[in-house]
């Protein structure tokens, strides 16, 4: 660690200028900036719109465009001028991802002359020597005169840096200019490191008749570079991506620290087939930093609380017997994403967290379930759990085979119970959803069923208070 603090501390005082490259290079940074707009995907991808004011020879130019994201998709790059007196085009293009570290330094100088600089311990006294660097694999290995020195300590003086080597991303362009007035150019790119997910927050009333929802856009910034008053817009929507083995940057850490901003009329419209939000204000994403802005809001969003026993195809093929004591009932709250709900926007996928206040008034976490884009006009059905005072038990009261015709091959009959306990002080009211293979036909039903789709049987099953029902029913299944 010392040694590498001494290298620094070298380059620091060797070395004035910011701009690590030759003076034939012309260099724009962050703050020749005028404006720039983030656009960001669901997976990992971010359109960049970077405006800057410069002012190019008229002729042949090298321009280093410092400040551009680490994760950059150089073979995306766009760069152009916006003056339409000007004409730029672009020769070529590198991008230098190299950075400087006292290792990199190091690596770039194996088979050259360096200096050390080390110190007598015994009387304080420096010396430099002139050395070559022969390795750097595993720690180093220098050549002084006749002898070879490994991990020798000391100071490493450098006589320059490397032309390729730079203090930050760097995309570099040949180009020509038709004018040389001051004119302003945008970089246009694509970039992996940016992302965005949309993250939920909903309050269920003391009847569970109503709920308060609160949408939140989650942004984390790991690309390398900041965005200073970007412009943002986010895209909801699966957009397809040709698969690619992309560099992955490995130069910046992941920590990063939340930060939250109001909402200021995140705007949505169409967008080809998703969904495009706008933020109405400029922000900053700052390199490792994760960032909640305000998406929706909505009180008082009718809801349905629905009881639900969904069953197996399984155990109708053959002779099972007692079935399963004490199945789970999945408890489920529904809502419409509507104008009449308070809702009706497209709605971001993500993750919904339920609350409920207790007797106290202290807020209870009671479940949470992932949601898919929705678009308005959809139902939104949550699972927040299983049911602790409602249960089940099912059986299997006959089974046998029956004689079939063709184009049958095989068929069966088979009578079930479902019995529901209910411990509540009040009634409720169980869904029941038994998928059923083959071409089938219930025969005999205490209770009436609907026929929700071709495999599927759903009754609906009122459970007094403190008490029980059952459910009975016998099926003719053909295959």
């Amino acid at each position: 660690m010392k040694l590498l603090l001494a290298i620094f501390f070298i380059i620091s005082f060797s070395f004035t200028k910011p701009a690590l490259a030759d003076n034939s290079e012309q260099t724009t940074r962050l703050d020749d900036q005028t404006s720039v707009a983030v656009t960001i995907y669901n997976k990992d991808l971010a359109l960049i719109k970077d405006q800057r004011k410069i002012t190019l020879k008229k002729g042949l130019n090298n321009l280093a465009f410092r400040g551009v994201s680490a994760k950059i998709r150089p073979e995306t790059a766009l760069l152009r001028s916006l003056d339409k007196n000007i004409t730029l085009q672009v020769l070529e293009q590198n991008f230098d991802f190299d950075l400087l570290t006292p290792q990199k330094l190091l690596e770039k100088h194996v088979g050259k002359q360096i200096q050390i600089i080390t110190i007598n311990p015994a009387t304080g006294k420096k010396s430099t020597k002139t050395a070559v660097l022969l390795s750097t694999n595993n720690g180093t290995v220098l050549k002084v005169g006749k002898q070879i020195f490994t991990n020798p300590s000391g100071e490493y003086i450098f006589n320059k840096l490397p032309d390729n080597l730079r203090d930050q991303p760097t995309l570099v362009t040949q180009l020509t200019s038709s004018s040389n007035k001051n004119q302003t150019v945008e970089l246009g790119y694509l970039t992996g490191g940016l992302s965005w997910k949309a993250d939920y927050v909903a309050e269920l009333s003391k009847d569970d008749k109503t709920l308060d929802l609160t949408g939140w856009v989650t942004l984390t910034n790991q690309s390398g570079t900041e965005y200073n008053n970007a412009k943002l817009q986010l895209v909801a929507g699966d957009v397809n991506q040709i698969k690619q083995n992309f560099r992955k940057s490995a130069l910046y850490s992941t920590k990063g620290e939340m930060a939250t901003t109001a909402n200021d009329n995140m705007a949505e419209e169409n967008l080809f087939e998703y969904h495009l939000y706008s933020l109405g204000r400029t922000t900053s994403l700052t390199n490792n930093q994760t960032k909640q802005v305000a998406l929706l809001s909505a009180n008082a969003v009718p809801v349905t609380k629905q009881f639900l026993l969904q069953g197996s195809n399984y155990y109708y093929h053959n002779n099972h017997g007692q079935i399963s004591k004490k199945m789970k009932v999945g408890v489920f709250v529904k809502f419409k994403n509507s104008k009449k709900s308070q809702l009706g926007i497209p709605i971001p996928k993500g993750i919904i967290r339920v609350y409920k206040n207790d007797s106290k008034g202290h807020a209870q976490f009671i479940g949470e379930d992932s949601i898919d884009h929705t678009p308005k006009n959809e139902m939104i059905s949550l699972k927040l759990g299983d049911a602790f005072d409602v249960t089940s038990n099912m059986k299997q009261t006959s089974f046998k085979r029956i004689k079939h015709s063709k184009p049958y091959i095989v068929a069966y009959e088979n009578s079930y119970e479902i019995e529901l306990k209910n411990a509540k002080t009040e009634p409720v009211v169980v869904t029941v959803q038994e998928p059923i293979p083959g071409d089938w036909e219930i025969n005999q039903e205490s209770h009436a069923h609907k026929k929700l789709a071709s495999k599927i049987a759903q009754w609906q099953i009122t459970v007094p208070a403190e008490s029980s029902a059952k459910l009975t029913y016998k099926v003719l299944i053909r295959h």
